[in-house]
């Protein structure tokens, strides 16, 4: 049964699954694993760039291994991030804080990514996935470093800028940059702080997340039936193949709402427009290469999707609930394939993920 879906090159394989055993090891990784919870919630990047190096250098698992565990730490992550979201609001519109359009145009493509990314994990050596860890996590780093250098000099040179106090003489005019889209402050959009919180039931769209469900229970159903099935065989290739036709029409359904205008980004006001054919290929190819590399390497997906949302011109706050409800999804899915594919000792997650559980929302606040 499971055992038909162990690959082949995959035989050979000996995972290092340590005892968790009360010492140095697991009060460093608890800590670590309490920093990349918080600061992975805040950013909306799930903090696989911190679980994996932690599990494989701290705790002791093997790379291959420390990849699956670090998926179940980025669900836990995730999940108690987005149910803290979903009350949430806009920063300056009277929307919700997750912008499920985005989310409902990414997440088919992501997930097909992830099962790619997962086969990949099977059928690559460790000294492979270390090398790609590596250079990810140090091009990632670096692109970070100087997009924050220069959003910090654009930010100091906004503020000299800004009228005097008094009111006299307009020097220029200002944009917050971190604010999102100004216009809500003039429409009569804004919702006012008390109002920011609602109930969870008010505050979700329940057509797009019902279809981003269905499209997760359509992936899941297929992995399972896959592990029942004889690898290479017809019905095996079959259930692959059929990953592809439930990604495309979501997809397609999503992206040519898009274009044509009958659906907008609303979250970013005034300045929503349809998307061009550009971007709704930009978006494709970068969320199967999120998808691919999420699950081959262990990490959230994020750190793709956070800076092409913000090319939109969408608030940070948005743009990192929007990611995470995206990787409670996308983690969710690599769990269940690394799961069947016997690829970690089911009690070490459920030890691992407390921390990642309840952290999130102590980062959030």
């Amino acid at each position: 049964m499971g055992d038909h879906y162990s690959w082949q090159a995959d035989f050979d394989y000996h995972h290092v699954w340590p005892e968790l055993a009360f010492g140095w090891r697991v009060v460093a990784g608890t800590a670590i694993g309490f920093l990349g919870a918080a600061f992975g919630s805040v950013g909306g990047v799930g903090g696989g760039g911190i679980f994996v190096p932690m599990l494989t250098l701290i705790i002791g698992f093997d790379p291959k291994s420390s990849t699956a565990i670090s998926k179940c730490m980025i669900t836990g992550a995730a999940i108690s991030t987005v149910f803290y979201n979903l009350k949430l609001r806009h920063p300056t519109l009277d929307l919700p804080i997750v912008e499920y359009d985005l989310v409902l145009l990414i997440q088919p493509v992501l997930l097909l990514g992830i099962s790619i990314g997962v086969t990949f994990n099977v059928v690559f050596p460790d000294w492979l996935v270390t090398v790609l860890l590596i250079i990810l996590l140090l091009a990632t780093a670096g692109r970070a470093y100087f997009k924050g250098l220069d959003l910090w000099n654009k930010e100091a040179a906004a503020k000299c800028l800004e009228p005097a106090a008094d009111g006299g003489g307009e020097v220029g005019e200002y944009k917050p940059l971190l604010g999102g889209p100004s216009q809500g402050a003039t429409t009569g959009n804004v919702s006012s702080p008390q109002k920011r919180e609602v109930t969870v039931i008010n505050n979700i769209r329940w057509k797009e997340l019902g279809l981003l469900t269905l499209v997760w229970v359509a992936y899941v159903t297929l992995q399972i039936s896959k592990n029942y099935t004889a690898i290479c065989s017809m019905e095996y290739w079959v259930l692959n193949l059929l990953q592809i036709p439930v990604s495309a029409s979501v997809f397609l359904y999503q992206a040519i709402s898009l274009y044509k205008g009958t659906k907008k980004i609303a979250s970013m006001g005034e300045e929503a427009r349809n998307l061009k054919l550009k971007q709704l290929t930009l978006f494709s190819i970068c969320g199967l290469f999120a998808g691919i590399v999420g699950g081959l390497l262990g990490l959230g997906g994020g750190f793709v999707m956070g800076p092409l949302f913000l090319e939109l011109g969408i608030p940070p706050q948005v743009v990192s609930a929007t990611a995470t409800l995206g990787m409670a999804f996308s983690a969710s899915m690599s769990v269940v394939e690394y799961y069947l594919l016997h690829r970690f000792p089911v009690q070490t997650p459920c030890t691992l993920l407390e921390c990642p559980f309840w952290l999130p929302i102590l980062g959030s606040t």
